[in-house]
């Protein structure tokens, strides 16, 4: 089934690389316009060139979705600049894993308004366009720590918690203005934000390049591998298409199986035990 969003607009927040990125370019690929929303303005202008170059319109927009008042009017620029707005992803997040005792607060503040506060404002800036447009989709960006307990991302996780919760709460909110909102939970993905810019973005180049950590991560996702951002870009683009029209208020874990997992880990011998040193790499997390 090919997926398609022809004459369809899509704005995505933190667009500017990582999953953001790879969404915005699938999109374009899939015949929709889009809007790139990025705190770093060579990083939303490069995409949106790529977009561009697929033979789409697109518009690179700079923003802090840290500052509310900067967000609403990218928004509103955005549906203003294409003459609608039919999809919105709430993509812009991050984190550097640390103990919730040694951060401040001023650190939890940072995490909570890039990582929850940006889509309430993007969402309550971007709904009444969609829905003026005939109606669409919110797709949330969430994780799989919104849906387990992880030491080191209390509040990163707590906010990723809120973004499902929210994901359901908006689903029927939002259904009779013919919105449809849904959420991925990405575990481990190669991005620029985990591994670095200049790591393998490729699964089986990264765990070539990295065995003690690609061995770690073996045990611990069903899969035996970390995922690509694209890999959960192609779940993002179906769950905001027509093809996934009676799909509503969903949460989908892109996660090789970790959260079927339920904490089981591979144990060396071919089986699986409970416990252990399963984790990935200590490395921050953004999508």
């Amino acid at each position: 089934m090919e997926v398609r969003l022809d004459g369809r607009v899509l704005l995505v927040t933190g667009g500017g690389a990582g999953i953001g990125r790879a969404i915005a370019l699938l999109a374009g690929r899939a015949g929709a316009e889009v809007a790139v929303l990025d705190r770093d303005p060579v990083r939303a202008d490069r995409v949106a060139d790529e977009v561009a170059a697929l033979g789409r319109r697109a518009l690179g927009l700079a923003v802090d979705v840290r500052e509310s008042a900067a967000l609403a009017e990218a928004v509103a620029r955005a549906a203003d600049h294409f003459g609608r707005l039919d999809v919105l992803v709430n993509n812009a997040g991050g984190t550097v894993p640390r103990s919730f005792l040694a951060q401040s607060e001023r650190a939890w503040r940072r995490t909570i308004d890039l990582n929850l506060t940006s889509a309430l404002c993007a969402t309550a800036a971007a709904v009444s366009h969609i829905a003026a447009s005939g109606g669409g989709a919110v797709l949330n960006v969430a994780s799989i720590e919104g849906l387990r307990a992880a030491p080191g991302y209390a509040v990163y996780g707590a906010c990723k918690a809120a973004l499902i919760q929210l994901t359901r709460t908006w689903a029927l909110e939002f259904a009779g203005l013919g919105v449809r909102v849904n959420a991925i939970a990405p575990d481990f993905v190669l991005t620029p934000g985990t591994v670095g810019e200049e790591s393998p973005a490729d699964p089986a180049d990264w765990c070539a390049a990295h065995p003690d950590a690609a061995r770690r991560i073996a045990r611990r996702i069903p899969l035996g591998r970390p995922g690509s951002a694209e890999e959960c870009a192609r779940v993002a683009l179906f769950l905001v298409s027509p093809a996934a029209a009676y799909l509503n208020g969903v949460v989908v874990p892109v996660d090789g199986g970790t959260w079927a997992s339920g904490g089981w880990l591979r144990d060396g011998r071919g089986g699986w035990s409970l416990g252990g040193d399963g984790g990935g790499p200590d490395t921050r997390s953004e999508t």
